[in-house]
């Protein structure tokens, strides 16, 4: 028997790095997982590697920026398995600029992926989550729910090119708290992890040209520069970036049974890293 036997987790942003590392421990752990990505064939994919293992899963895919998109993702979790117990708001990318460079265009690209699409995941599940907790109250019962917000480093300390990707992390942590003083009453544990450097496809070595992901028909550059990787490892005390599946475990711990005391707060997995 897993941990997490009996509860329904939607992870957003499930197909690719960090994401699909979440998603497979939660599964591993019982949870019944709600897979989104971007694009279809990644996110299908998780879900279907799931399932073959013996879990249960399903995909929402598309963009989380979309205004239906929180709740179609709800939706389906409750319509195909009847709950909503963990949201894990992990979608999103970087978008980088000096505050001088930086477009109207990119600042609100960053806060729409991190901070628009996270609010309306959440305020689709809070009617949900607030009948569950009524009804769960009025027979005598104690369930604990769980949201893991993913912010950043960059989020707590900021960092040099990242205006608007620091500054909707940062948002990001305002709503953690905010939202675990008004979910208590209901028995959510609302955290946030702020990953440092966790080795992804958006985090690769740059080699001779530098690589670029699509989203929503704009072309993002992607990677980071070799000596600034070196430089990172050797402020990092435990020497390296994280793997995705060490990251996913950090997340793991704001949705075990073990963190049901433990709301409002926002733990670095940065290998010791303190700016």
């Amino acid at each position: 028997m897993g941990k997490l036997e009996e509860k329904t987790a939607l992870v957003s942003g499930s197909g690719r790095g960090i994401g699909r590392a979440i998603a497979l421990k939660l599964a591993a752990e019982g949870a019944s997982v709600v897979v989104n990505d971007l694009d279809e064939a990644p996110g299908d994919a998780v879900a279907r590697e799931i399932r073959e293992a013996g879990g249960r899963a399903i995909a929402v895919n598309g963009d989380v920026t979309a205004g239906d998109f929180g709740d179609r993702f709800v939706g389906a979790a409750l319509s195909e398995f009847g709950g909503v117990d963990i949201i894990v708001n992990n979608a999103g990318y970087t978008w980088d600029a000096t505050v001088g460079k930086a477009s109207d265009e990119q600042f609100q690209a960053m806060l729409d992926v991190h901070v628009l699409a996270p609010f309306r995941i959440l305020r689709a599940a809070s009617e949900p989550i607030r009948i569950a907790a009524k009804k769960e109250a009025a027979e005598g019962r104690e369930v604990f729910r769980k949201v893991v917000n993913i912010s950043s480093i960059a989020g707590l300390y900021g960092n040099f090119g990242q205006v608007a990707y620091s500054s909707a992390k940062a948002a990001l942590v305002g709503m953690t708290r905010t939202l675990a003083k008004e979910w208590g009453r209901h028995k959510v544990n609302v955290n946030c992890v702020a990953f440092g450097y966790v080795e992804t496809r958006l985090t690769q070595p740059i080699q001779t040209e530098q690589q670029t992901i699509d989203v929503g028909g704009r072309e993002i550059k992607v990677g980071v520069q070799e000596n600034l990787i070196q430089t990172m490892r050797q402020l990092i005390p435990l020497g390296r970036g994280a793997t995705p599946e060490e990251g996913a475990d950090a997340v793991f711990l704001f949705c075990s049974p073990e963190s049901n005391y433990i709301s409002g707060q926002i733990v670095v997995a940065g290998g010791g890293l303190i700016l």
